[in-house]
């Protein structure tokens, strides 16, 4: 039986554990703290503080563009999930309205969020490219493995035979290179690749301009790929200096972290 030894030192069964992954709340809950992922490796790079802060507390500020993407993803990859989520038609998140139905649901999206991801979907499932890269998958399919002897996880926006292809939002399209590099993006790259077997050449973006509903399909390079294999073997290195083996409530960890310092020369 296939078993994968997570964070906390216990071994877990694979087929079970991704199996668990479909559940959002359970992935990006207490999987959390028990697997690697892109999002946790791009917090260690910035700062091992604020990777503690944040697994450790949950959180983090969500921005509006997060925001967005998500209800895009859902709208897109699992529409059935999206008929589900509450919406409220309000005017301000600063409202009363609004307010309450965040105590009674918890994540709740305006009407206008919601007529935004309805644009910018109705934009993609236009395009002929994005409609052909989306025939060719199965979305939203999650995995858990080694990656440089540390347990990951991930979940794939879209999986086929000799594809993976993730869905990414901008306000400047033409500037998607940079912001790729900008984000963190070779990151997860290198590391999807690497979970669900995937040659590099294999992995591309599909990215949907929120202003001009321009459409984009971003190929790997190697260049690009190496570049995200270096930035997982950093980040690594961070978490086993600050993190790993250390408990969350004991003082051994934030001994460690409050002696951490960046050394630059200007």
């Amino acid at each position: 039986m296939d078993k994968i030894k997570l964070l906390d030192g216990k071994e877990y069964i694979k087929k079970t554990l991704i199996g668990r992954m479909y559940n959002d709340e359970f992935y990006y809950g207490e999987l959390n703290k028990l697997a690697l992922s892109s999002s946790s490796l791009k917090l260690l790079l910035d700062s091992p503080k604020k990777y503690y802060d944040i697994t450790k507390n949950g959180g983090g500020l969500e921005s509006q563009p997060m925001r967005d993407g998500r209800l895009l993803h859902t709208l897109v990859l699992e529409p059935e999930k999206f008929d589900k989520l509450p919406f409220v038609d309000v005017a301000s998140k600063n409202s009363k309205a609004y307010r309450e139905a965040v105590l009674e649901f918890g994540t709740v999206y305006t009407s206008k969020e919601k007529k935004d991801a309805e644009r910018l979907a109705d934009s993609l499932l236009k395009n002929n490219r994005a409609v052909e890269l989306l025939e060719q998958s199965a979305c939203e399919i999650p995995e858990i493995g080694y990656v440089q002897g540390m347990p990951f996880r991930g979940k794939a926006d879209m999986l086929g035979n000799d594809l993976i292809c993730d869905i990414k939002t901008t306000t400047d399209i033409k500037g998607f290179p940079y912001a790729a590099k900008k984000y963190g993006y070779d990151v997860q790259a290198y590391l999807y690749c690497e979970l669900f077997g995937k040659h590099h050449l294999d992995f591309c973006f599909l990215v949907l301009d929120k202003t001009s509903l321009d459409i984009a399909e971003y190929r790997v390079s190697e260049e690009f790929y190496n570049a995200g294999q270096q930035k997982v073997t950093k980040a690594i290195d961070v978490y086993k200096k600050y993190i790993q083996g250390k408990d969350f409530d004991g003082p051994e960890i934030t001994d460690g972290i409050d002696n951490y310092y960046i050394k630059g020369e200007l």
